[in-house]
């Protein structure tokens, strides 16, 4: 049985700035994602683009900055609306109090998804095209931002077997009973496994749509999973058929993947763009 280490969530305090670790990891997160990003436009079918289909860095570049507008407006407002609606209704002022905490990801992909279709019809791209480029640069931020949950010590898991090796204790939990650390089930899963997965997978010629619908899948169902090691939010607790809300918030994103990926199977042959 291990014990949660206390980390200190402050990684350098200048003066009266606190930088914190939670922020680097969003950091590290933007900047993998720059880097993937440019390595993705070697892939096909973009690297085949030429003239006005060309990608190039600037669009990188571009696309980050929607999508970091995405993620914090649209994690921001999905956590309010999924989790506490009925209190943000009655203090909507504190829905701009960010540093309070509270961000979903699903939120978030909703905001990705907005970002992403102002960016298409701007540049006059398809937008599976567009998310079709970006979604295998996703999961190692998601790995990030789970590095950020262990730090800060939150989103504990379920209670574990006392005799389960790496079973860990989070006094902030209020027990002192060892629980699953399900930070890590989901840095491994939906950050590592689910980047390796669809980074192979969308190196080879796709159909337009089959890469976005293979991510949403694929993380919906690694999610889905994780959840049933991860305590549920206390004042939500467990709801219909035992699911957690991030599980209900999978169900759609899965379906949403499945009408894509078929939907691209009905398309022509493999890309040769």
């Amino acid at each position: 049985m291990l014990t949660y280490p206390q980390i200190d969530p402050v990684a350098l305090q200048l003066g009266p700035l606190s930088v914190h670790w939670y922020g680097l990891t969003y950091l590290a997160a933007f900047g993998l994602f720059m880097l993937l990003g440019l390595r993705r436009l070697q892939h096909p079918p973009y690297v085949g683009m030429t003239g006005d289909r060309a990608w190039s860095r600037r669009d990188i570049e571009d696309i980050l900055f929607y999508g970091v507008l995405g993620v914090v407006l649209g994690g921001r407002l999905g956590y309010c609306l999924f989790y506490k609606p009925l209190h943000y209704l009655s203090h909507p002022l504190e829905i701009l109090q960010i540093w309070t905490g509270g961000m979903s990801f699903h939120g978030g992909l909703l905001g990705v998804t907005v970002a992403l279709i102002w960016y298409a019809r701007s540049r006059h791209r398809p937008w599976l095209e567009v998310t079709d480029l970006v979604a295998p640069c996703v999961p190692t931020g998601l790995a990030a931002g789970r590095v950020g949950n262990f730090i800060n010590g939150e989103l504990w898991g379920r209670f574990s077997p006392p005799d389960l090796p790496w079973g860990m204790v989070f006094p902030q939990s209020g027990s002192l009973l060892p629980r699953h650390p399900s930070q890590v089930y989901q840095f491994l899963l939906e950050g590592l496994l689910l980047f390796v997965l669809l980074w192979l997978y969308a190196r080879q010629p796709r159909r337009l749509g089959e890469v976005s619908g293979a991510f949403l899948i694929g993380y919906g169902l690694l999610r889905f999973t994780a959840e049933y090691f991860r305590e549920p939010d206390a004042f939500l607790g467990l709801l219909s058929l035992g699911m957690s809300m991030g599980q209900w918030l999978c169900v759609p994103m899965v379906l949403a993947g499945a009408v894509i990926w078929g939907w691209a199977q009905r398309g022509a042959a493999a890309v040769q763009r």
